[in-house]
């Protein structure tokens, strides 16, 4: 069985850092899988990309040359918009020239392929899904407008008041090039996400699953709270809070601005803040308490010791679909608290694993937070924690699930 896993990059970003997990862990079932990036990072040789000057030099402006559409909508919101127009990419013709058994598809924007070029894929493919944009008019996350289950246009995301604009374009883009595509496994990797798809106009008619990412449990653990404080020069004597995300400050779909006010609320003064995928801002929030900002970090080590250091992890964004985050972070033993939304239910259980906030109330993921600092049972928490990625997503678990799948596409 010979899978390409197909990702913009191999390991920068969430959905990179997914896809090449299952990637490993297909590996270590000993199933012959490869992977196909537009800009690779690793070293790793079964990450295929071209490394052609022309093709090098062309690829760095690729994701520059496939935002021009949308520079021309001056009131668009922060929500990243793909139009996935720019041609030229001779990506397709690769996976035709590796010729897979089975074509893994994730996060393929940035102007790694323009959506006509799909149905020119001959092997059958699974297309797991990180966000909302291969069944919108072009936007990752459609702040809830929910436009996606009839056709797309006025779209808010753009600040477009105009029915035939850019995402109604691109919808019909979609609608074309998907309607010559017959053998498509469409995964939701959360459950949300799931009955996302399945609603949406585009891709209703084709089969769904719902699969998730996997972690590599024997990585992420738990480890020695004392020892990781001292490694990340964080008091021994408070109780920590992390947040973090990549652009955790600027993204309004992160809920920084949520987690500051319920933040403000927080009567404890023993509780210290920690930031990381953030540097400090220019003009920094005043939380009450100190608060250190970590910057990027760019390896599981530094996130295994950085979860095992805190006590409490928050992730109030306002729409995810199955946070890399909340899984490692529970995967370490680390309780964490969300918004009731997207895929966080899948993980956190509430008031086992952690808390589920009403959807965007402060004052309950104000109250979330105190329920797990103040809880006398925290320890038991942790461990339920971790017991509940080793069942449903300890990579040698979910990779068996996948080669079941892809077993499953073959037999068609």
């Amino acid at each position: 069985m010979k899978i390409l896993i197909v990702n913009t990059s191999d390991i920068q970003g969430g959905a990179a850092r997914a896809a090449y997990r299952l990637h490993k862990s297909l590996l270590s079932q000993n199933i012959n899988s490869q992977m196909l990036v537009q800009s690779k990072s690793s070293d790793d040789f079964t990450v295929l990309v071209d490394n052609s000057k022309i093709s090098k030099g062309i690829n760095k402006l690729r994701p520059t040359l496939d935002s021009i559409p949308v520079r021309f909508y001056k009131n668009r919101t922060k929500t990243l918009f793909s139009a996935s127009y720019f041609g030229f990419s001779n990506v397709v013709d690769k996976i035709n020239e590796i010729n897979p058994d089975i074509v893994h598809l994730h996060w393929i924007c940035g102007g790694m392929i323009k959506i006509e070029e799909l149905a020119r894929i001959k092997a059958p493919i699974v297309w797991s899904l990180h966000d909302m944009w291969a069944f919108t008019g072009g936007c990752h996350y459609d702040e809830n407008c929910g436009a996606y289950e009839s056709d797309c246009g006025n779209c808010q995301v753009l600040g477009s008041d105009k029915p035939n604009d850019l995402s109604r374009k691109v919808f019909n883009r979609k609608q074309k090039s998907y309607s010559k595509i017959n053998n498509i496994t469409i995964n939701g990797l959360s459950k949300w996400l799931y009955e996302c798809a399945k609603s949406s106009t585009l891709l209703k008619d084709k089969k769904h699953i719902n699969l998730p990412n996997p972690i590599d449990t024997n990585i992420f653990k738990p480890f020695d709270k004392e020892k990781s404080r001292e490694l990340w020069s964080l008091p021994q004597d408070k109780k920590l809070v992390l947040f973090g995300a990549m652009g955790a400050t600027s993204d309004p779909r992160k809920g920084f601005v949520e987690l500051s006010n319920a933040m403000k609320k927080l009567k404890n003064g023993n509780i210290e803040f920690v930031v990381f995928g953030s540097s400090k801002p220019k003009n920094s929030q005043d939380f009450g308490f100190k608060t250190h900002y970590l910057g990027s970090l760019a390896d599981d080590v530094s996130l295994v010791t950085l979860y095992s250091a805190v006590d409490i992890m928050i992730v109030p964004s306002l729409q995810e679909n199955l946070s890399n985050a909340i899984m490692e972070s529970l995967s370490c033993g680390t309780p964490v608290v969300g918004f009731d939304i997207g895929g966080n239910s899948d993980m956190i259980e509430h008031k086992k694993t952690g808390y589920l906030a009403k959807p965007f109330d402060t004052t309950d993921l104000k109250d979330g937070i105190e329920w797990i600092l103040n809880n006398e049972n925290y320890d038991e928490l942790c461990k339920k924690a971790r017991e509940k990625v080793l069942k449903e997503f300890d990579s040698v678990v979910v990779a068996k699930k996948y080669v079941e799948l892809y077993k499953e596409v073959l037999v068609k």
